[in-house]
């Protein structure tokens, strides 16, 4: 997916597109590496002006297109996707960081001037040593910047610079004059010109002021991520294409598994780094250290990865990939450049890490009123349901959420436990309303918002293919949480290749006969019903042949054995099922039509544990960051990596709600989010078993001694094989979308 989510931003990327197809291909842009490094402007410059692109952000009264800041990260983008040359980049974010100046005749000067597309570039505080005083009614500035992406090109140049009583002002200066004089260098990146400014007592009649130095630092930082978002995705989009056509040993290299795997972890960060430049573009608008944490976030998971992306987009094309007639080195070297322009990635890591100490990204849909008179409805139920008590304990476990009486009834019977079911289960709530109540109950951190459990993945089948008798029967119950449930689909032979299972149901009077043995099934002990698939017609096509039924778990012929997991806790079991006799009423649809319910089955089991991103899992590791210690940097910097990593994926979740208000289908988010928890549980218990220490010796402290029991990862850490298998392996979510997203051949 691109950055723009609507119509219109989605049209303009397109234009952007068409106009460097037309005016600046890669072929064209390769003839003029030596005049780009010069500083000399691309021919079709002016016609790029016209068509307003550099100005999308600028207000219409200064001759700028009214947008907003993500219009114009649009367009960078696009550009970048097409490696477009010259200084687009620079002279947007000039204008960016212009436009958070105060209201001034100097300030409107230079928006006019570049609204008109005069070339700029920006210098940033803390990308230059500049020194500014007062000399009667002028300024006199003083220093040099660090290397600079398009100050050869700039005809204005925006600096900071720092006064003697510790303010920043920020200086448009003129280059080519002796007091403010470029020096140039041999760019890494063969695109645009790169270069260093020094001014030796230069005099400005004005300055803008008003500009905080941290938010001209995040909004540039987020304007360069969405560059580095649209060079990972035609990474992505010309790997995909050479492995579709591209063949070794007689076939299609796309049909290798391992070139699939490397494809699809290549589409879900690329799409992770396009969701934390989009927020980090949308921050701008938020409080200061909301605005830090998306840009910090963007920095570490969009622009510093990118020149490591491209260099996997590189290897997948093989040594083709490395000669210099291929175009994915200017890419990597555009890449390389970019990484390099806002610092090292160390310290925006720190620096969030410090930030997420005391607060955390707040990504909430802004709902307005929409919808006010439903939002009144729901808050009545849950204020009611405050007033009265859960009393008695949950089938499924001895957690708050599944606990029953008085107040889960009434939750239950406003339809609130599963509101996006249809009626009278559910509201048919649709995204809208679906947010309004998750608002409600986020206002109301005292109630504890009932869960399904495993029936959420499975009640919906009962809804596809159950009668209304049968949906009657289990449907109130379970959600009242007086049923529990298990999903009997893995067998030993099996794996996660649920269509070959063995498990047999034979057709008899009244029902069907069931023999086999399921195996890895949660919480079979404690289910009254569990969700089965068994072979109907040993015949049919792998898979067509299956029934998906509902089992009583209490039948004849049942037996359950516990397996012990590596924490010394019984979850899992193997299920023995000997002539267990299952009525008519209790097959779902089809009786040979199984495997598409179960498809569907499987696909909530894998949103839900994509969703498993709302729990705190560095807890351990954000106490050592807020402690002073040894190790507090590098806590403080493994915190940031991942709860960049983990704001991108809550990111990806908001954009596809987004994309599903404005009526759009829904997308792969939550199988590229699915793949993604899975890295960010295994980094996350990585990083904190490193820094733990020897608090990773023991796994339930007691009290009094000097371990902390609120510290104690491996008890967790113990778990996670459960949430890394749970839904499907990895390995096999990375097949589902090298094949089925990306369309790479299956043989």
């Amino acid at each position: 997916m691109t950055l723009g989510l609507t119509a219109e931003q989605q049209d303009l990327s397109e234009a952007v597109a068409q106009f460097a197809a037309r005016h600046a291909p890669v072929a064209a842009t390769r003839d003029s590496f030596q005049a780009l490094a010069s500083g000399e402007l691309p021919p079709w410059w002016d016609a790029l002006i016209a068509n307003g692109f550099h100005a999308v952000h600028l207000p219409e009264h200064v001759g700028g297109q009214g947008g907003r800041l993500v219009d114009c990260a649009c367009v960078l983008e696009a550009a970048a996707k097409a490696l477009l040359p010259g200084p687009l980049l620079p002279t947007v974010a000039a204008g960016a960081v212009a436009l958070l100046a105060d209201a001034t005749p100097a300030a409107e000067s230079l928006l006019r001037d570049l609204a008109a597309g005069t070339p700029a570039a920006v210098v940033l505080a803390n990308g230059a040593d500049f020194h500014a005083r007062r000399d009667g009614g002028e300024w006199v500035v003083t220093g040099a910047s660090d290397i600079t992406e398009g100050v050869r090109s700039a005809r204005v140049i925006l600096l900071a610079a720092g006064t003697q009583d510790g303010d920043v002002v920020w200086v448009p200066v003129e280059p080519g004059t002796p007091s403010a004089v470029i020096e140039s260098v041999s760019g890494t990146d063969l695109v645009v010109d790169v270069g260093q400014l020094r001014l030796d007592e230069y005099t400005a009649a004005d300055v803008l002021t008003g500009i905080d130095p941290d938010r001209a630092e995040c909004v540039v930082a987020g304007l360069v991520a969405s560059s580095t978002a649209g060079i990972t995705q035609w990474c992505v989009a010309a790997v995909t294409a050479h492995l579709r056509i591209r063949e070794q040993f007689g076939k299609v290299i796309g049909t290798f598994q391992a070139l699939q795997h490397n494809a699809a972890m290549l589409l879900i960060n690329s799409e992770l780094a396009t969701a934390a430049a989009w927020d980090a573009v949308g921050a701008s608008n938020e409080s200061l250290d909301q605005h830090r944490i998306a840009a910090a976030g963007a920095v570490v998971i969009a622009i510093s990865p990118a020149p490591d992306l491209v260099l996997d987009a590189l290897t997948l094309f093989g040594a083709i990939g490395f000669t210099w007639e291929h175009d994915v080195h200017l890419y990597w070297r555009r890449a390389i450049s970019l990484a390099a322009s806002l610092g090292p990635v160390n310290r925006w890591a720190r620096r969030l890490g410090r930030l997420t100490c005391a607060e955390q990204r707040d990504m909430s849909v802004d709902l307005g009123d929409e919808d006010s008179e439903f939002r009144s409805t729901v808050a009545q139920t849950l204020d009611a349901a405050m007033q009265l008590r859960n009393d008695k304990p949950g089938r499924q476990g001895d957690y708050e959420y599944f606990k029953t009486g008085q107040q889960r009834t009434l939750i239950a019977e406003a339809s609130l436990i599963a509101p996006h079911w249809p009626a009278p289960w559910g509201l048919d709530a649709g995204p809208l309303r679906q947010l309004i109540i998750d608002d409600e109950f986020g206002k109301r951190p005292d109630l504890v918002r009932p869960s399904l459990g495993i029936a959420e993945w499975i009640l919906p089948s009962v809804l596809a293919g159950g009668s209304k008798e049968l949906q009657q029967r289990l449907i109130p119950p379970t959600q009242r949480g007086e049923i529990a449930w298990c999903q009997l689909f893995s067998e030993p032979g099996a794996g996660s290749d649920l269509a070959a299972l063995s498990t047999r149901a034979t057709k008899v009077d009244g029902g069907w006969k069931v023999n086999g043995h399921k195996i890895w099934t949660s919480m079979a002990h404690r289910a009254d019903f569990g969700a089965l698939l068994a072979r109907t017609d040993p015949a049919a096509s792998k898979h067509r042949g299956i029934g998906y039924f509902i089992l009583d778990m209490n039948s004849p012929g049942i037996e359950i054995q516990p397996i012990k997991t590596a924490t010394g806790e019984a979850h899992f079991n193997e299920v023995f099922l000997t002539d267990v006799f299952v009525p008519d009423d209790m097959l779902l649809g089809d009786p040979v039509g199984g495997w598409s319910l179960a498809i569907a089955t499987m696909a909530e089991e894998r949103s839900a544990i994509s969703g498993y991103v709302k729990f705190d899992r560095a807890a351990a590791l954000r106490r050592l960051a807020s402690e002073d210690g040894p190790d507090r940097e590098d806590a403080l910097r493994a915190l940031g990596e991942l709860d960049a990593y983990t704001h991108a994926i809550k990111a990806l979740g908001v954009r596809e709600t987004i994309r599903l208000l404005d009526g759009q289908a829904s997308g792969p988010a939550s199988s590229i989010a699915k793949v993604a928890m899975n890295v960010l549980l295994r980094r996350t218990f990585e990083a904190t078993l490193q820094l733990t220490g020897r608090r990773a010796m023991v796994t339930d402290a007691e009290s009094g001694s000097e371990f902390n029991p609120e510290s104690s990862i491996v008890e967790s850490y113990l778990h996670l094989p459960a949430e890394l298998i749970g839904g499907g392996t990895r390995e096999i979510q990375l097949n589902i979308i090298a094949q089925m997203i990306l369309g790479l051949p299956r043989k």
